[in-house]
C-alpha cells in the first residue's frame, strides 16, 4: 500500500482546523474554518473524489479521527460521505478504547505499535493507505520516510501560526512535483512525491 498524505494547507504551511471554529483552538488558534472561502467544488472536491477513490483504507490521529467520527456518520446519502463511512479506517490513539470507537469499521492502533504496524500495512499489498488532517501523524511519517505521496491542497491565505506537518528535525528532504491544478478561487492542488521515487 502506498502512504497518500491529503491535506488542506494555508501559504504559511498551516494545517489547523480548515474545516471549523471549533475544530482545533490549540495554542488560541483562532481561524478554524479558513478554508471555506476558497473551496472549488471542481478541483477542491475533484482532489478528494480522486484521492479516497484509490484508497483502501484511510489513516488518522486521535484528534482528527474524532472530528471525522462525529461528522460523517451522519452524512449517508451522498457517494462521498458513503465511501467515508464504508470503507476500513485506523486510528493510532493511546487514550482511546475499543469500546469508543463508534465509526463503523475503525480499529485502533496503539500508540506505542504505530510505526510498526503502519509499516506493516505499508509492506501489504492494495491501494493506497490515505491520510487527512492529522498532523502529527504526518510530521512522524514524514520523518520516518514513510510518505510516499503528498497532496497538498493549498489556499492563498496567510494564517501567521499554527500546527503544521512538516519536520523540524534540520534533515533536506527533496520531494518532486507530478501535478498542479489551479481552482478559481485561487486554490492550488499540487501532488508531490519524494524524488527518489517519483
Amino acid at each position: 500500500m502506498r502512504i497518500v498524505i491529503s491535506e488542506f494547507m494555508s501559504l504559511d504551511g498551516v494545517v489547523q482546523a480548515p474545516g471549523g471554529a471549533d475544530e482545533d483552538t490549540d495554542g488560541g488558534f483562532a481561524h478554524g474554518g479558513w478554508s471555506h472561502a476558497f473551496f472549488d467544488p471542481e478541483v477542491v472536491g475533484g482532489a478528494f473524489d480522486d484521492a479516497l477513490s484509490g484508497a483502501e483504507a484511510l489513516l488518522f490521529g486521535r484528534r482528527t479521527w474524532q472530528t471525522m467520527a462525529a461528522a460523517w456518520p451522519d452524512r449517508a446519502g451522498d457517494p462521498f460521505a458513503d465511501r467515508m463511512n464504508a470503507i476500513p479506517k485506523y486510528v493510532v490513539s493511546n487514550t482511546l478504547s475499543d469500546d469508543k470507537l463508534s465509526w463503523d469499521g475503525t480499529t485502533r492502533i496503539p500508540g506505542a505499535k504505530a510505526l510498526a504496524r503502519i509499516k506493516e500495512l505499508r509492506g501489504s499489498d492494495g491501494g493506497d493507505l490515505l491520510v487527512m488532517g492529522s498532523p502529527t501523524l504526518v510530521r512522524t511519517l514524514l520523518s520516518e520516510g514513510l510518505v510516499d505521496e503528498l497532496r497538498l491542497v493549498i489556499m492563498p491565505v496567510i494564517l501567521g501560526g499554527g500546527k503544521t506537518i512538516f519536520p523540524d528535525d534540520g534533515a533536506l528532504r527533496a520531494l518532486e512535483l507530478v501535478s498542479a491544478v489551479t481552482g478559481a478561487t485561487g486554490v492550488q492542488v499540487c501532488t508531490y512525491r519524494p524524488a527518489d521515487e517519483a
